[in-house]
């Protein structure tokens, strides 16, 4: 396929995936579409060590890094410590917390030296450490920068400018749209409420062309990505014919055999149906869908405190939900109905598990397929006119 961002990337297929599994970006980039690691839980040492491997593992392909630095996050450009910043957690969440995990006979007590953990996220988001990320993806061929959750920082352009990298935004309405191409993003990735992990309200199939004719009348030339609820080339291929220049897809991936998600969340997420996910703000603080489970249930239940701003609720919610997953390959009953992950309403379009390149042969069939569909529409309707 030739068009502006398969040249501009040098890809034969405009399918760019998410993931936070090195193995998946890799696959996807070895297979004519674009990886794109999320690094929001990395440290840079750990950034090194995953971008070392998909260099070597992608045959010279290109791929990209998602950081997220939202506008807004408790702390951010603030000097407020580590201990000072746990400390701002309400004891009335944490016993919350523990409150669900220990209704299915999960012990707590060893969750408050786990939290610290989180601090890793904290710092990304509130912006402390995208200089030492940046420095790191230097060294590497990143085709790709990607900011979620508002217009990436000044330091982020200038890095990505003066390295001839391109920027990437998720944006969640017509207005983030416009705000981030006239910041100069060079990709903008509208992402519809089916999307999994951090969405708006707006679905895709009004947000797309909305998005895509905002952008013409302002005389703003940006490509647009379509996201959320895509899981197939049918879909890509409707998202395209409405203004689209290719699609962005997270949650399809993670039933692949490559993928990060813990087999316990696979096997829900295969046997899930669009009705199975939940958006809401109890896992980042920022609204977020989800696998519905009995975790999701709890935090959405009557009585139940209100998700704290980010990042506090990651330090909340993270430590326990490791310990379910943990717990949850080793049978417990009650570890398993807790599990869950971000996955978006395209989770029942994901009915097995595949591999990456299967996945992707998938998305070039049926998409090949459907513009032969729109072909035949066509050719018929000129074929009556012509009568």
């Amino acid at each position: 396929m030739k068009h502006s961002l398969t040249e501009t990337f040098d890809i034969e297929f405009p399918l760019f995936a998410f993931s936070h599994c090195r193995d998946v970006v890799a696959a996807v980039s070895r297979n004519g579409g674009f990886g794109v690691l999320g690094a929001v839980e990395l440290t840079p040492e750990e950034l090194r060590v995953e971008l070392d491997w998909i260099a070597a593992h992608t045959n010279g392909r290109p791929f990209g890094l998602d950081l997220i630095v939202p506008n807004a996050a408790i702390g951010k450009d603030e000097s407020i410590s580590d201990a000072d910043l746990v400390n701002m957690v309400p004891d009335g969440h944490i016993e919350f917390a523990d409150s669900i995990l220990e209704s299915q006979g999960i012990d707590t007590s060893d969750l408050v030296a786990d939290r610290n953990y989180d601090l890793t996220f904290t710092h990304n988001i509130q912006g402390q450490k995208t200089n030492a990320m940046l420095e790191v993806a230097a060294e590497y061929s990143v085709a790709l920068l990607v900011n979620a959750l508002g217009v990436p920082p000044p330091n982020m352009f200038e890095f990505a400018r003066a390295h001839g990298i391109k920027v990437g935004a998720l944006v969640g309405t017509v207005n983030h749209a416009l705000n981030q191409a006239r910041a100069g993003v060079d990709v903008l990735i509208a992402a519809g409420g089916e999307a999994g992990g951090h969405c708006g309200a707006v679905s895709t199939m009004v947000l797309v062309p909305e998005v895509c004719r905002a952008l013409k009348q302002h005389n703003l030339s940006v490509p647009v990505l379509a996201a959320g609820g895509i899981a197939t080339g049918e879909q890509m291929a409707a998202a395209m014919t409405m203004g689209a220049e290719g699609a962005w897809c997270g949650s399809v991936w993670l039933t692949t055999v490559e993928a990060e998600t813990t087999p316990t969340v696979k096997r829900k997420m295969i046997e899930a149906t669009a009705s199975d996910t939940v958006r809401a703000k109890s896992r980042t603080g920022k609204p977020s869908r989800q696998l519905r489970s009995a975790w999701t249930d709890a935090w959405e239940s009557t009585g139940a405190p209100e998700p704290l701003p980010m990042p506090l609720q990651s330090l909340v919610s993270e430590p326990a939900l490791r310990k379910v997953d943990k717990l949850a390959e080793g049978g417990h009953g009650g570890a398993e109905a807790l599990a869950t992950y971000w996955v978006g309403q395209a989770v029942g379009l994901m009915n097995a598990e595949q591999s990456v390149a299967d996945v992707m042969l998938g998305f070039k069939t049926d998409f090949i397929e459907a513009h032969g569909r729109i072909s035949a529409f066509i050719e018929g309707v000129d074929d009556a006119a012509s009568e």
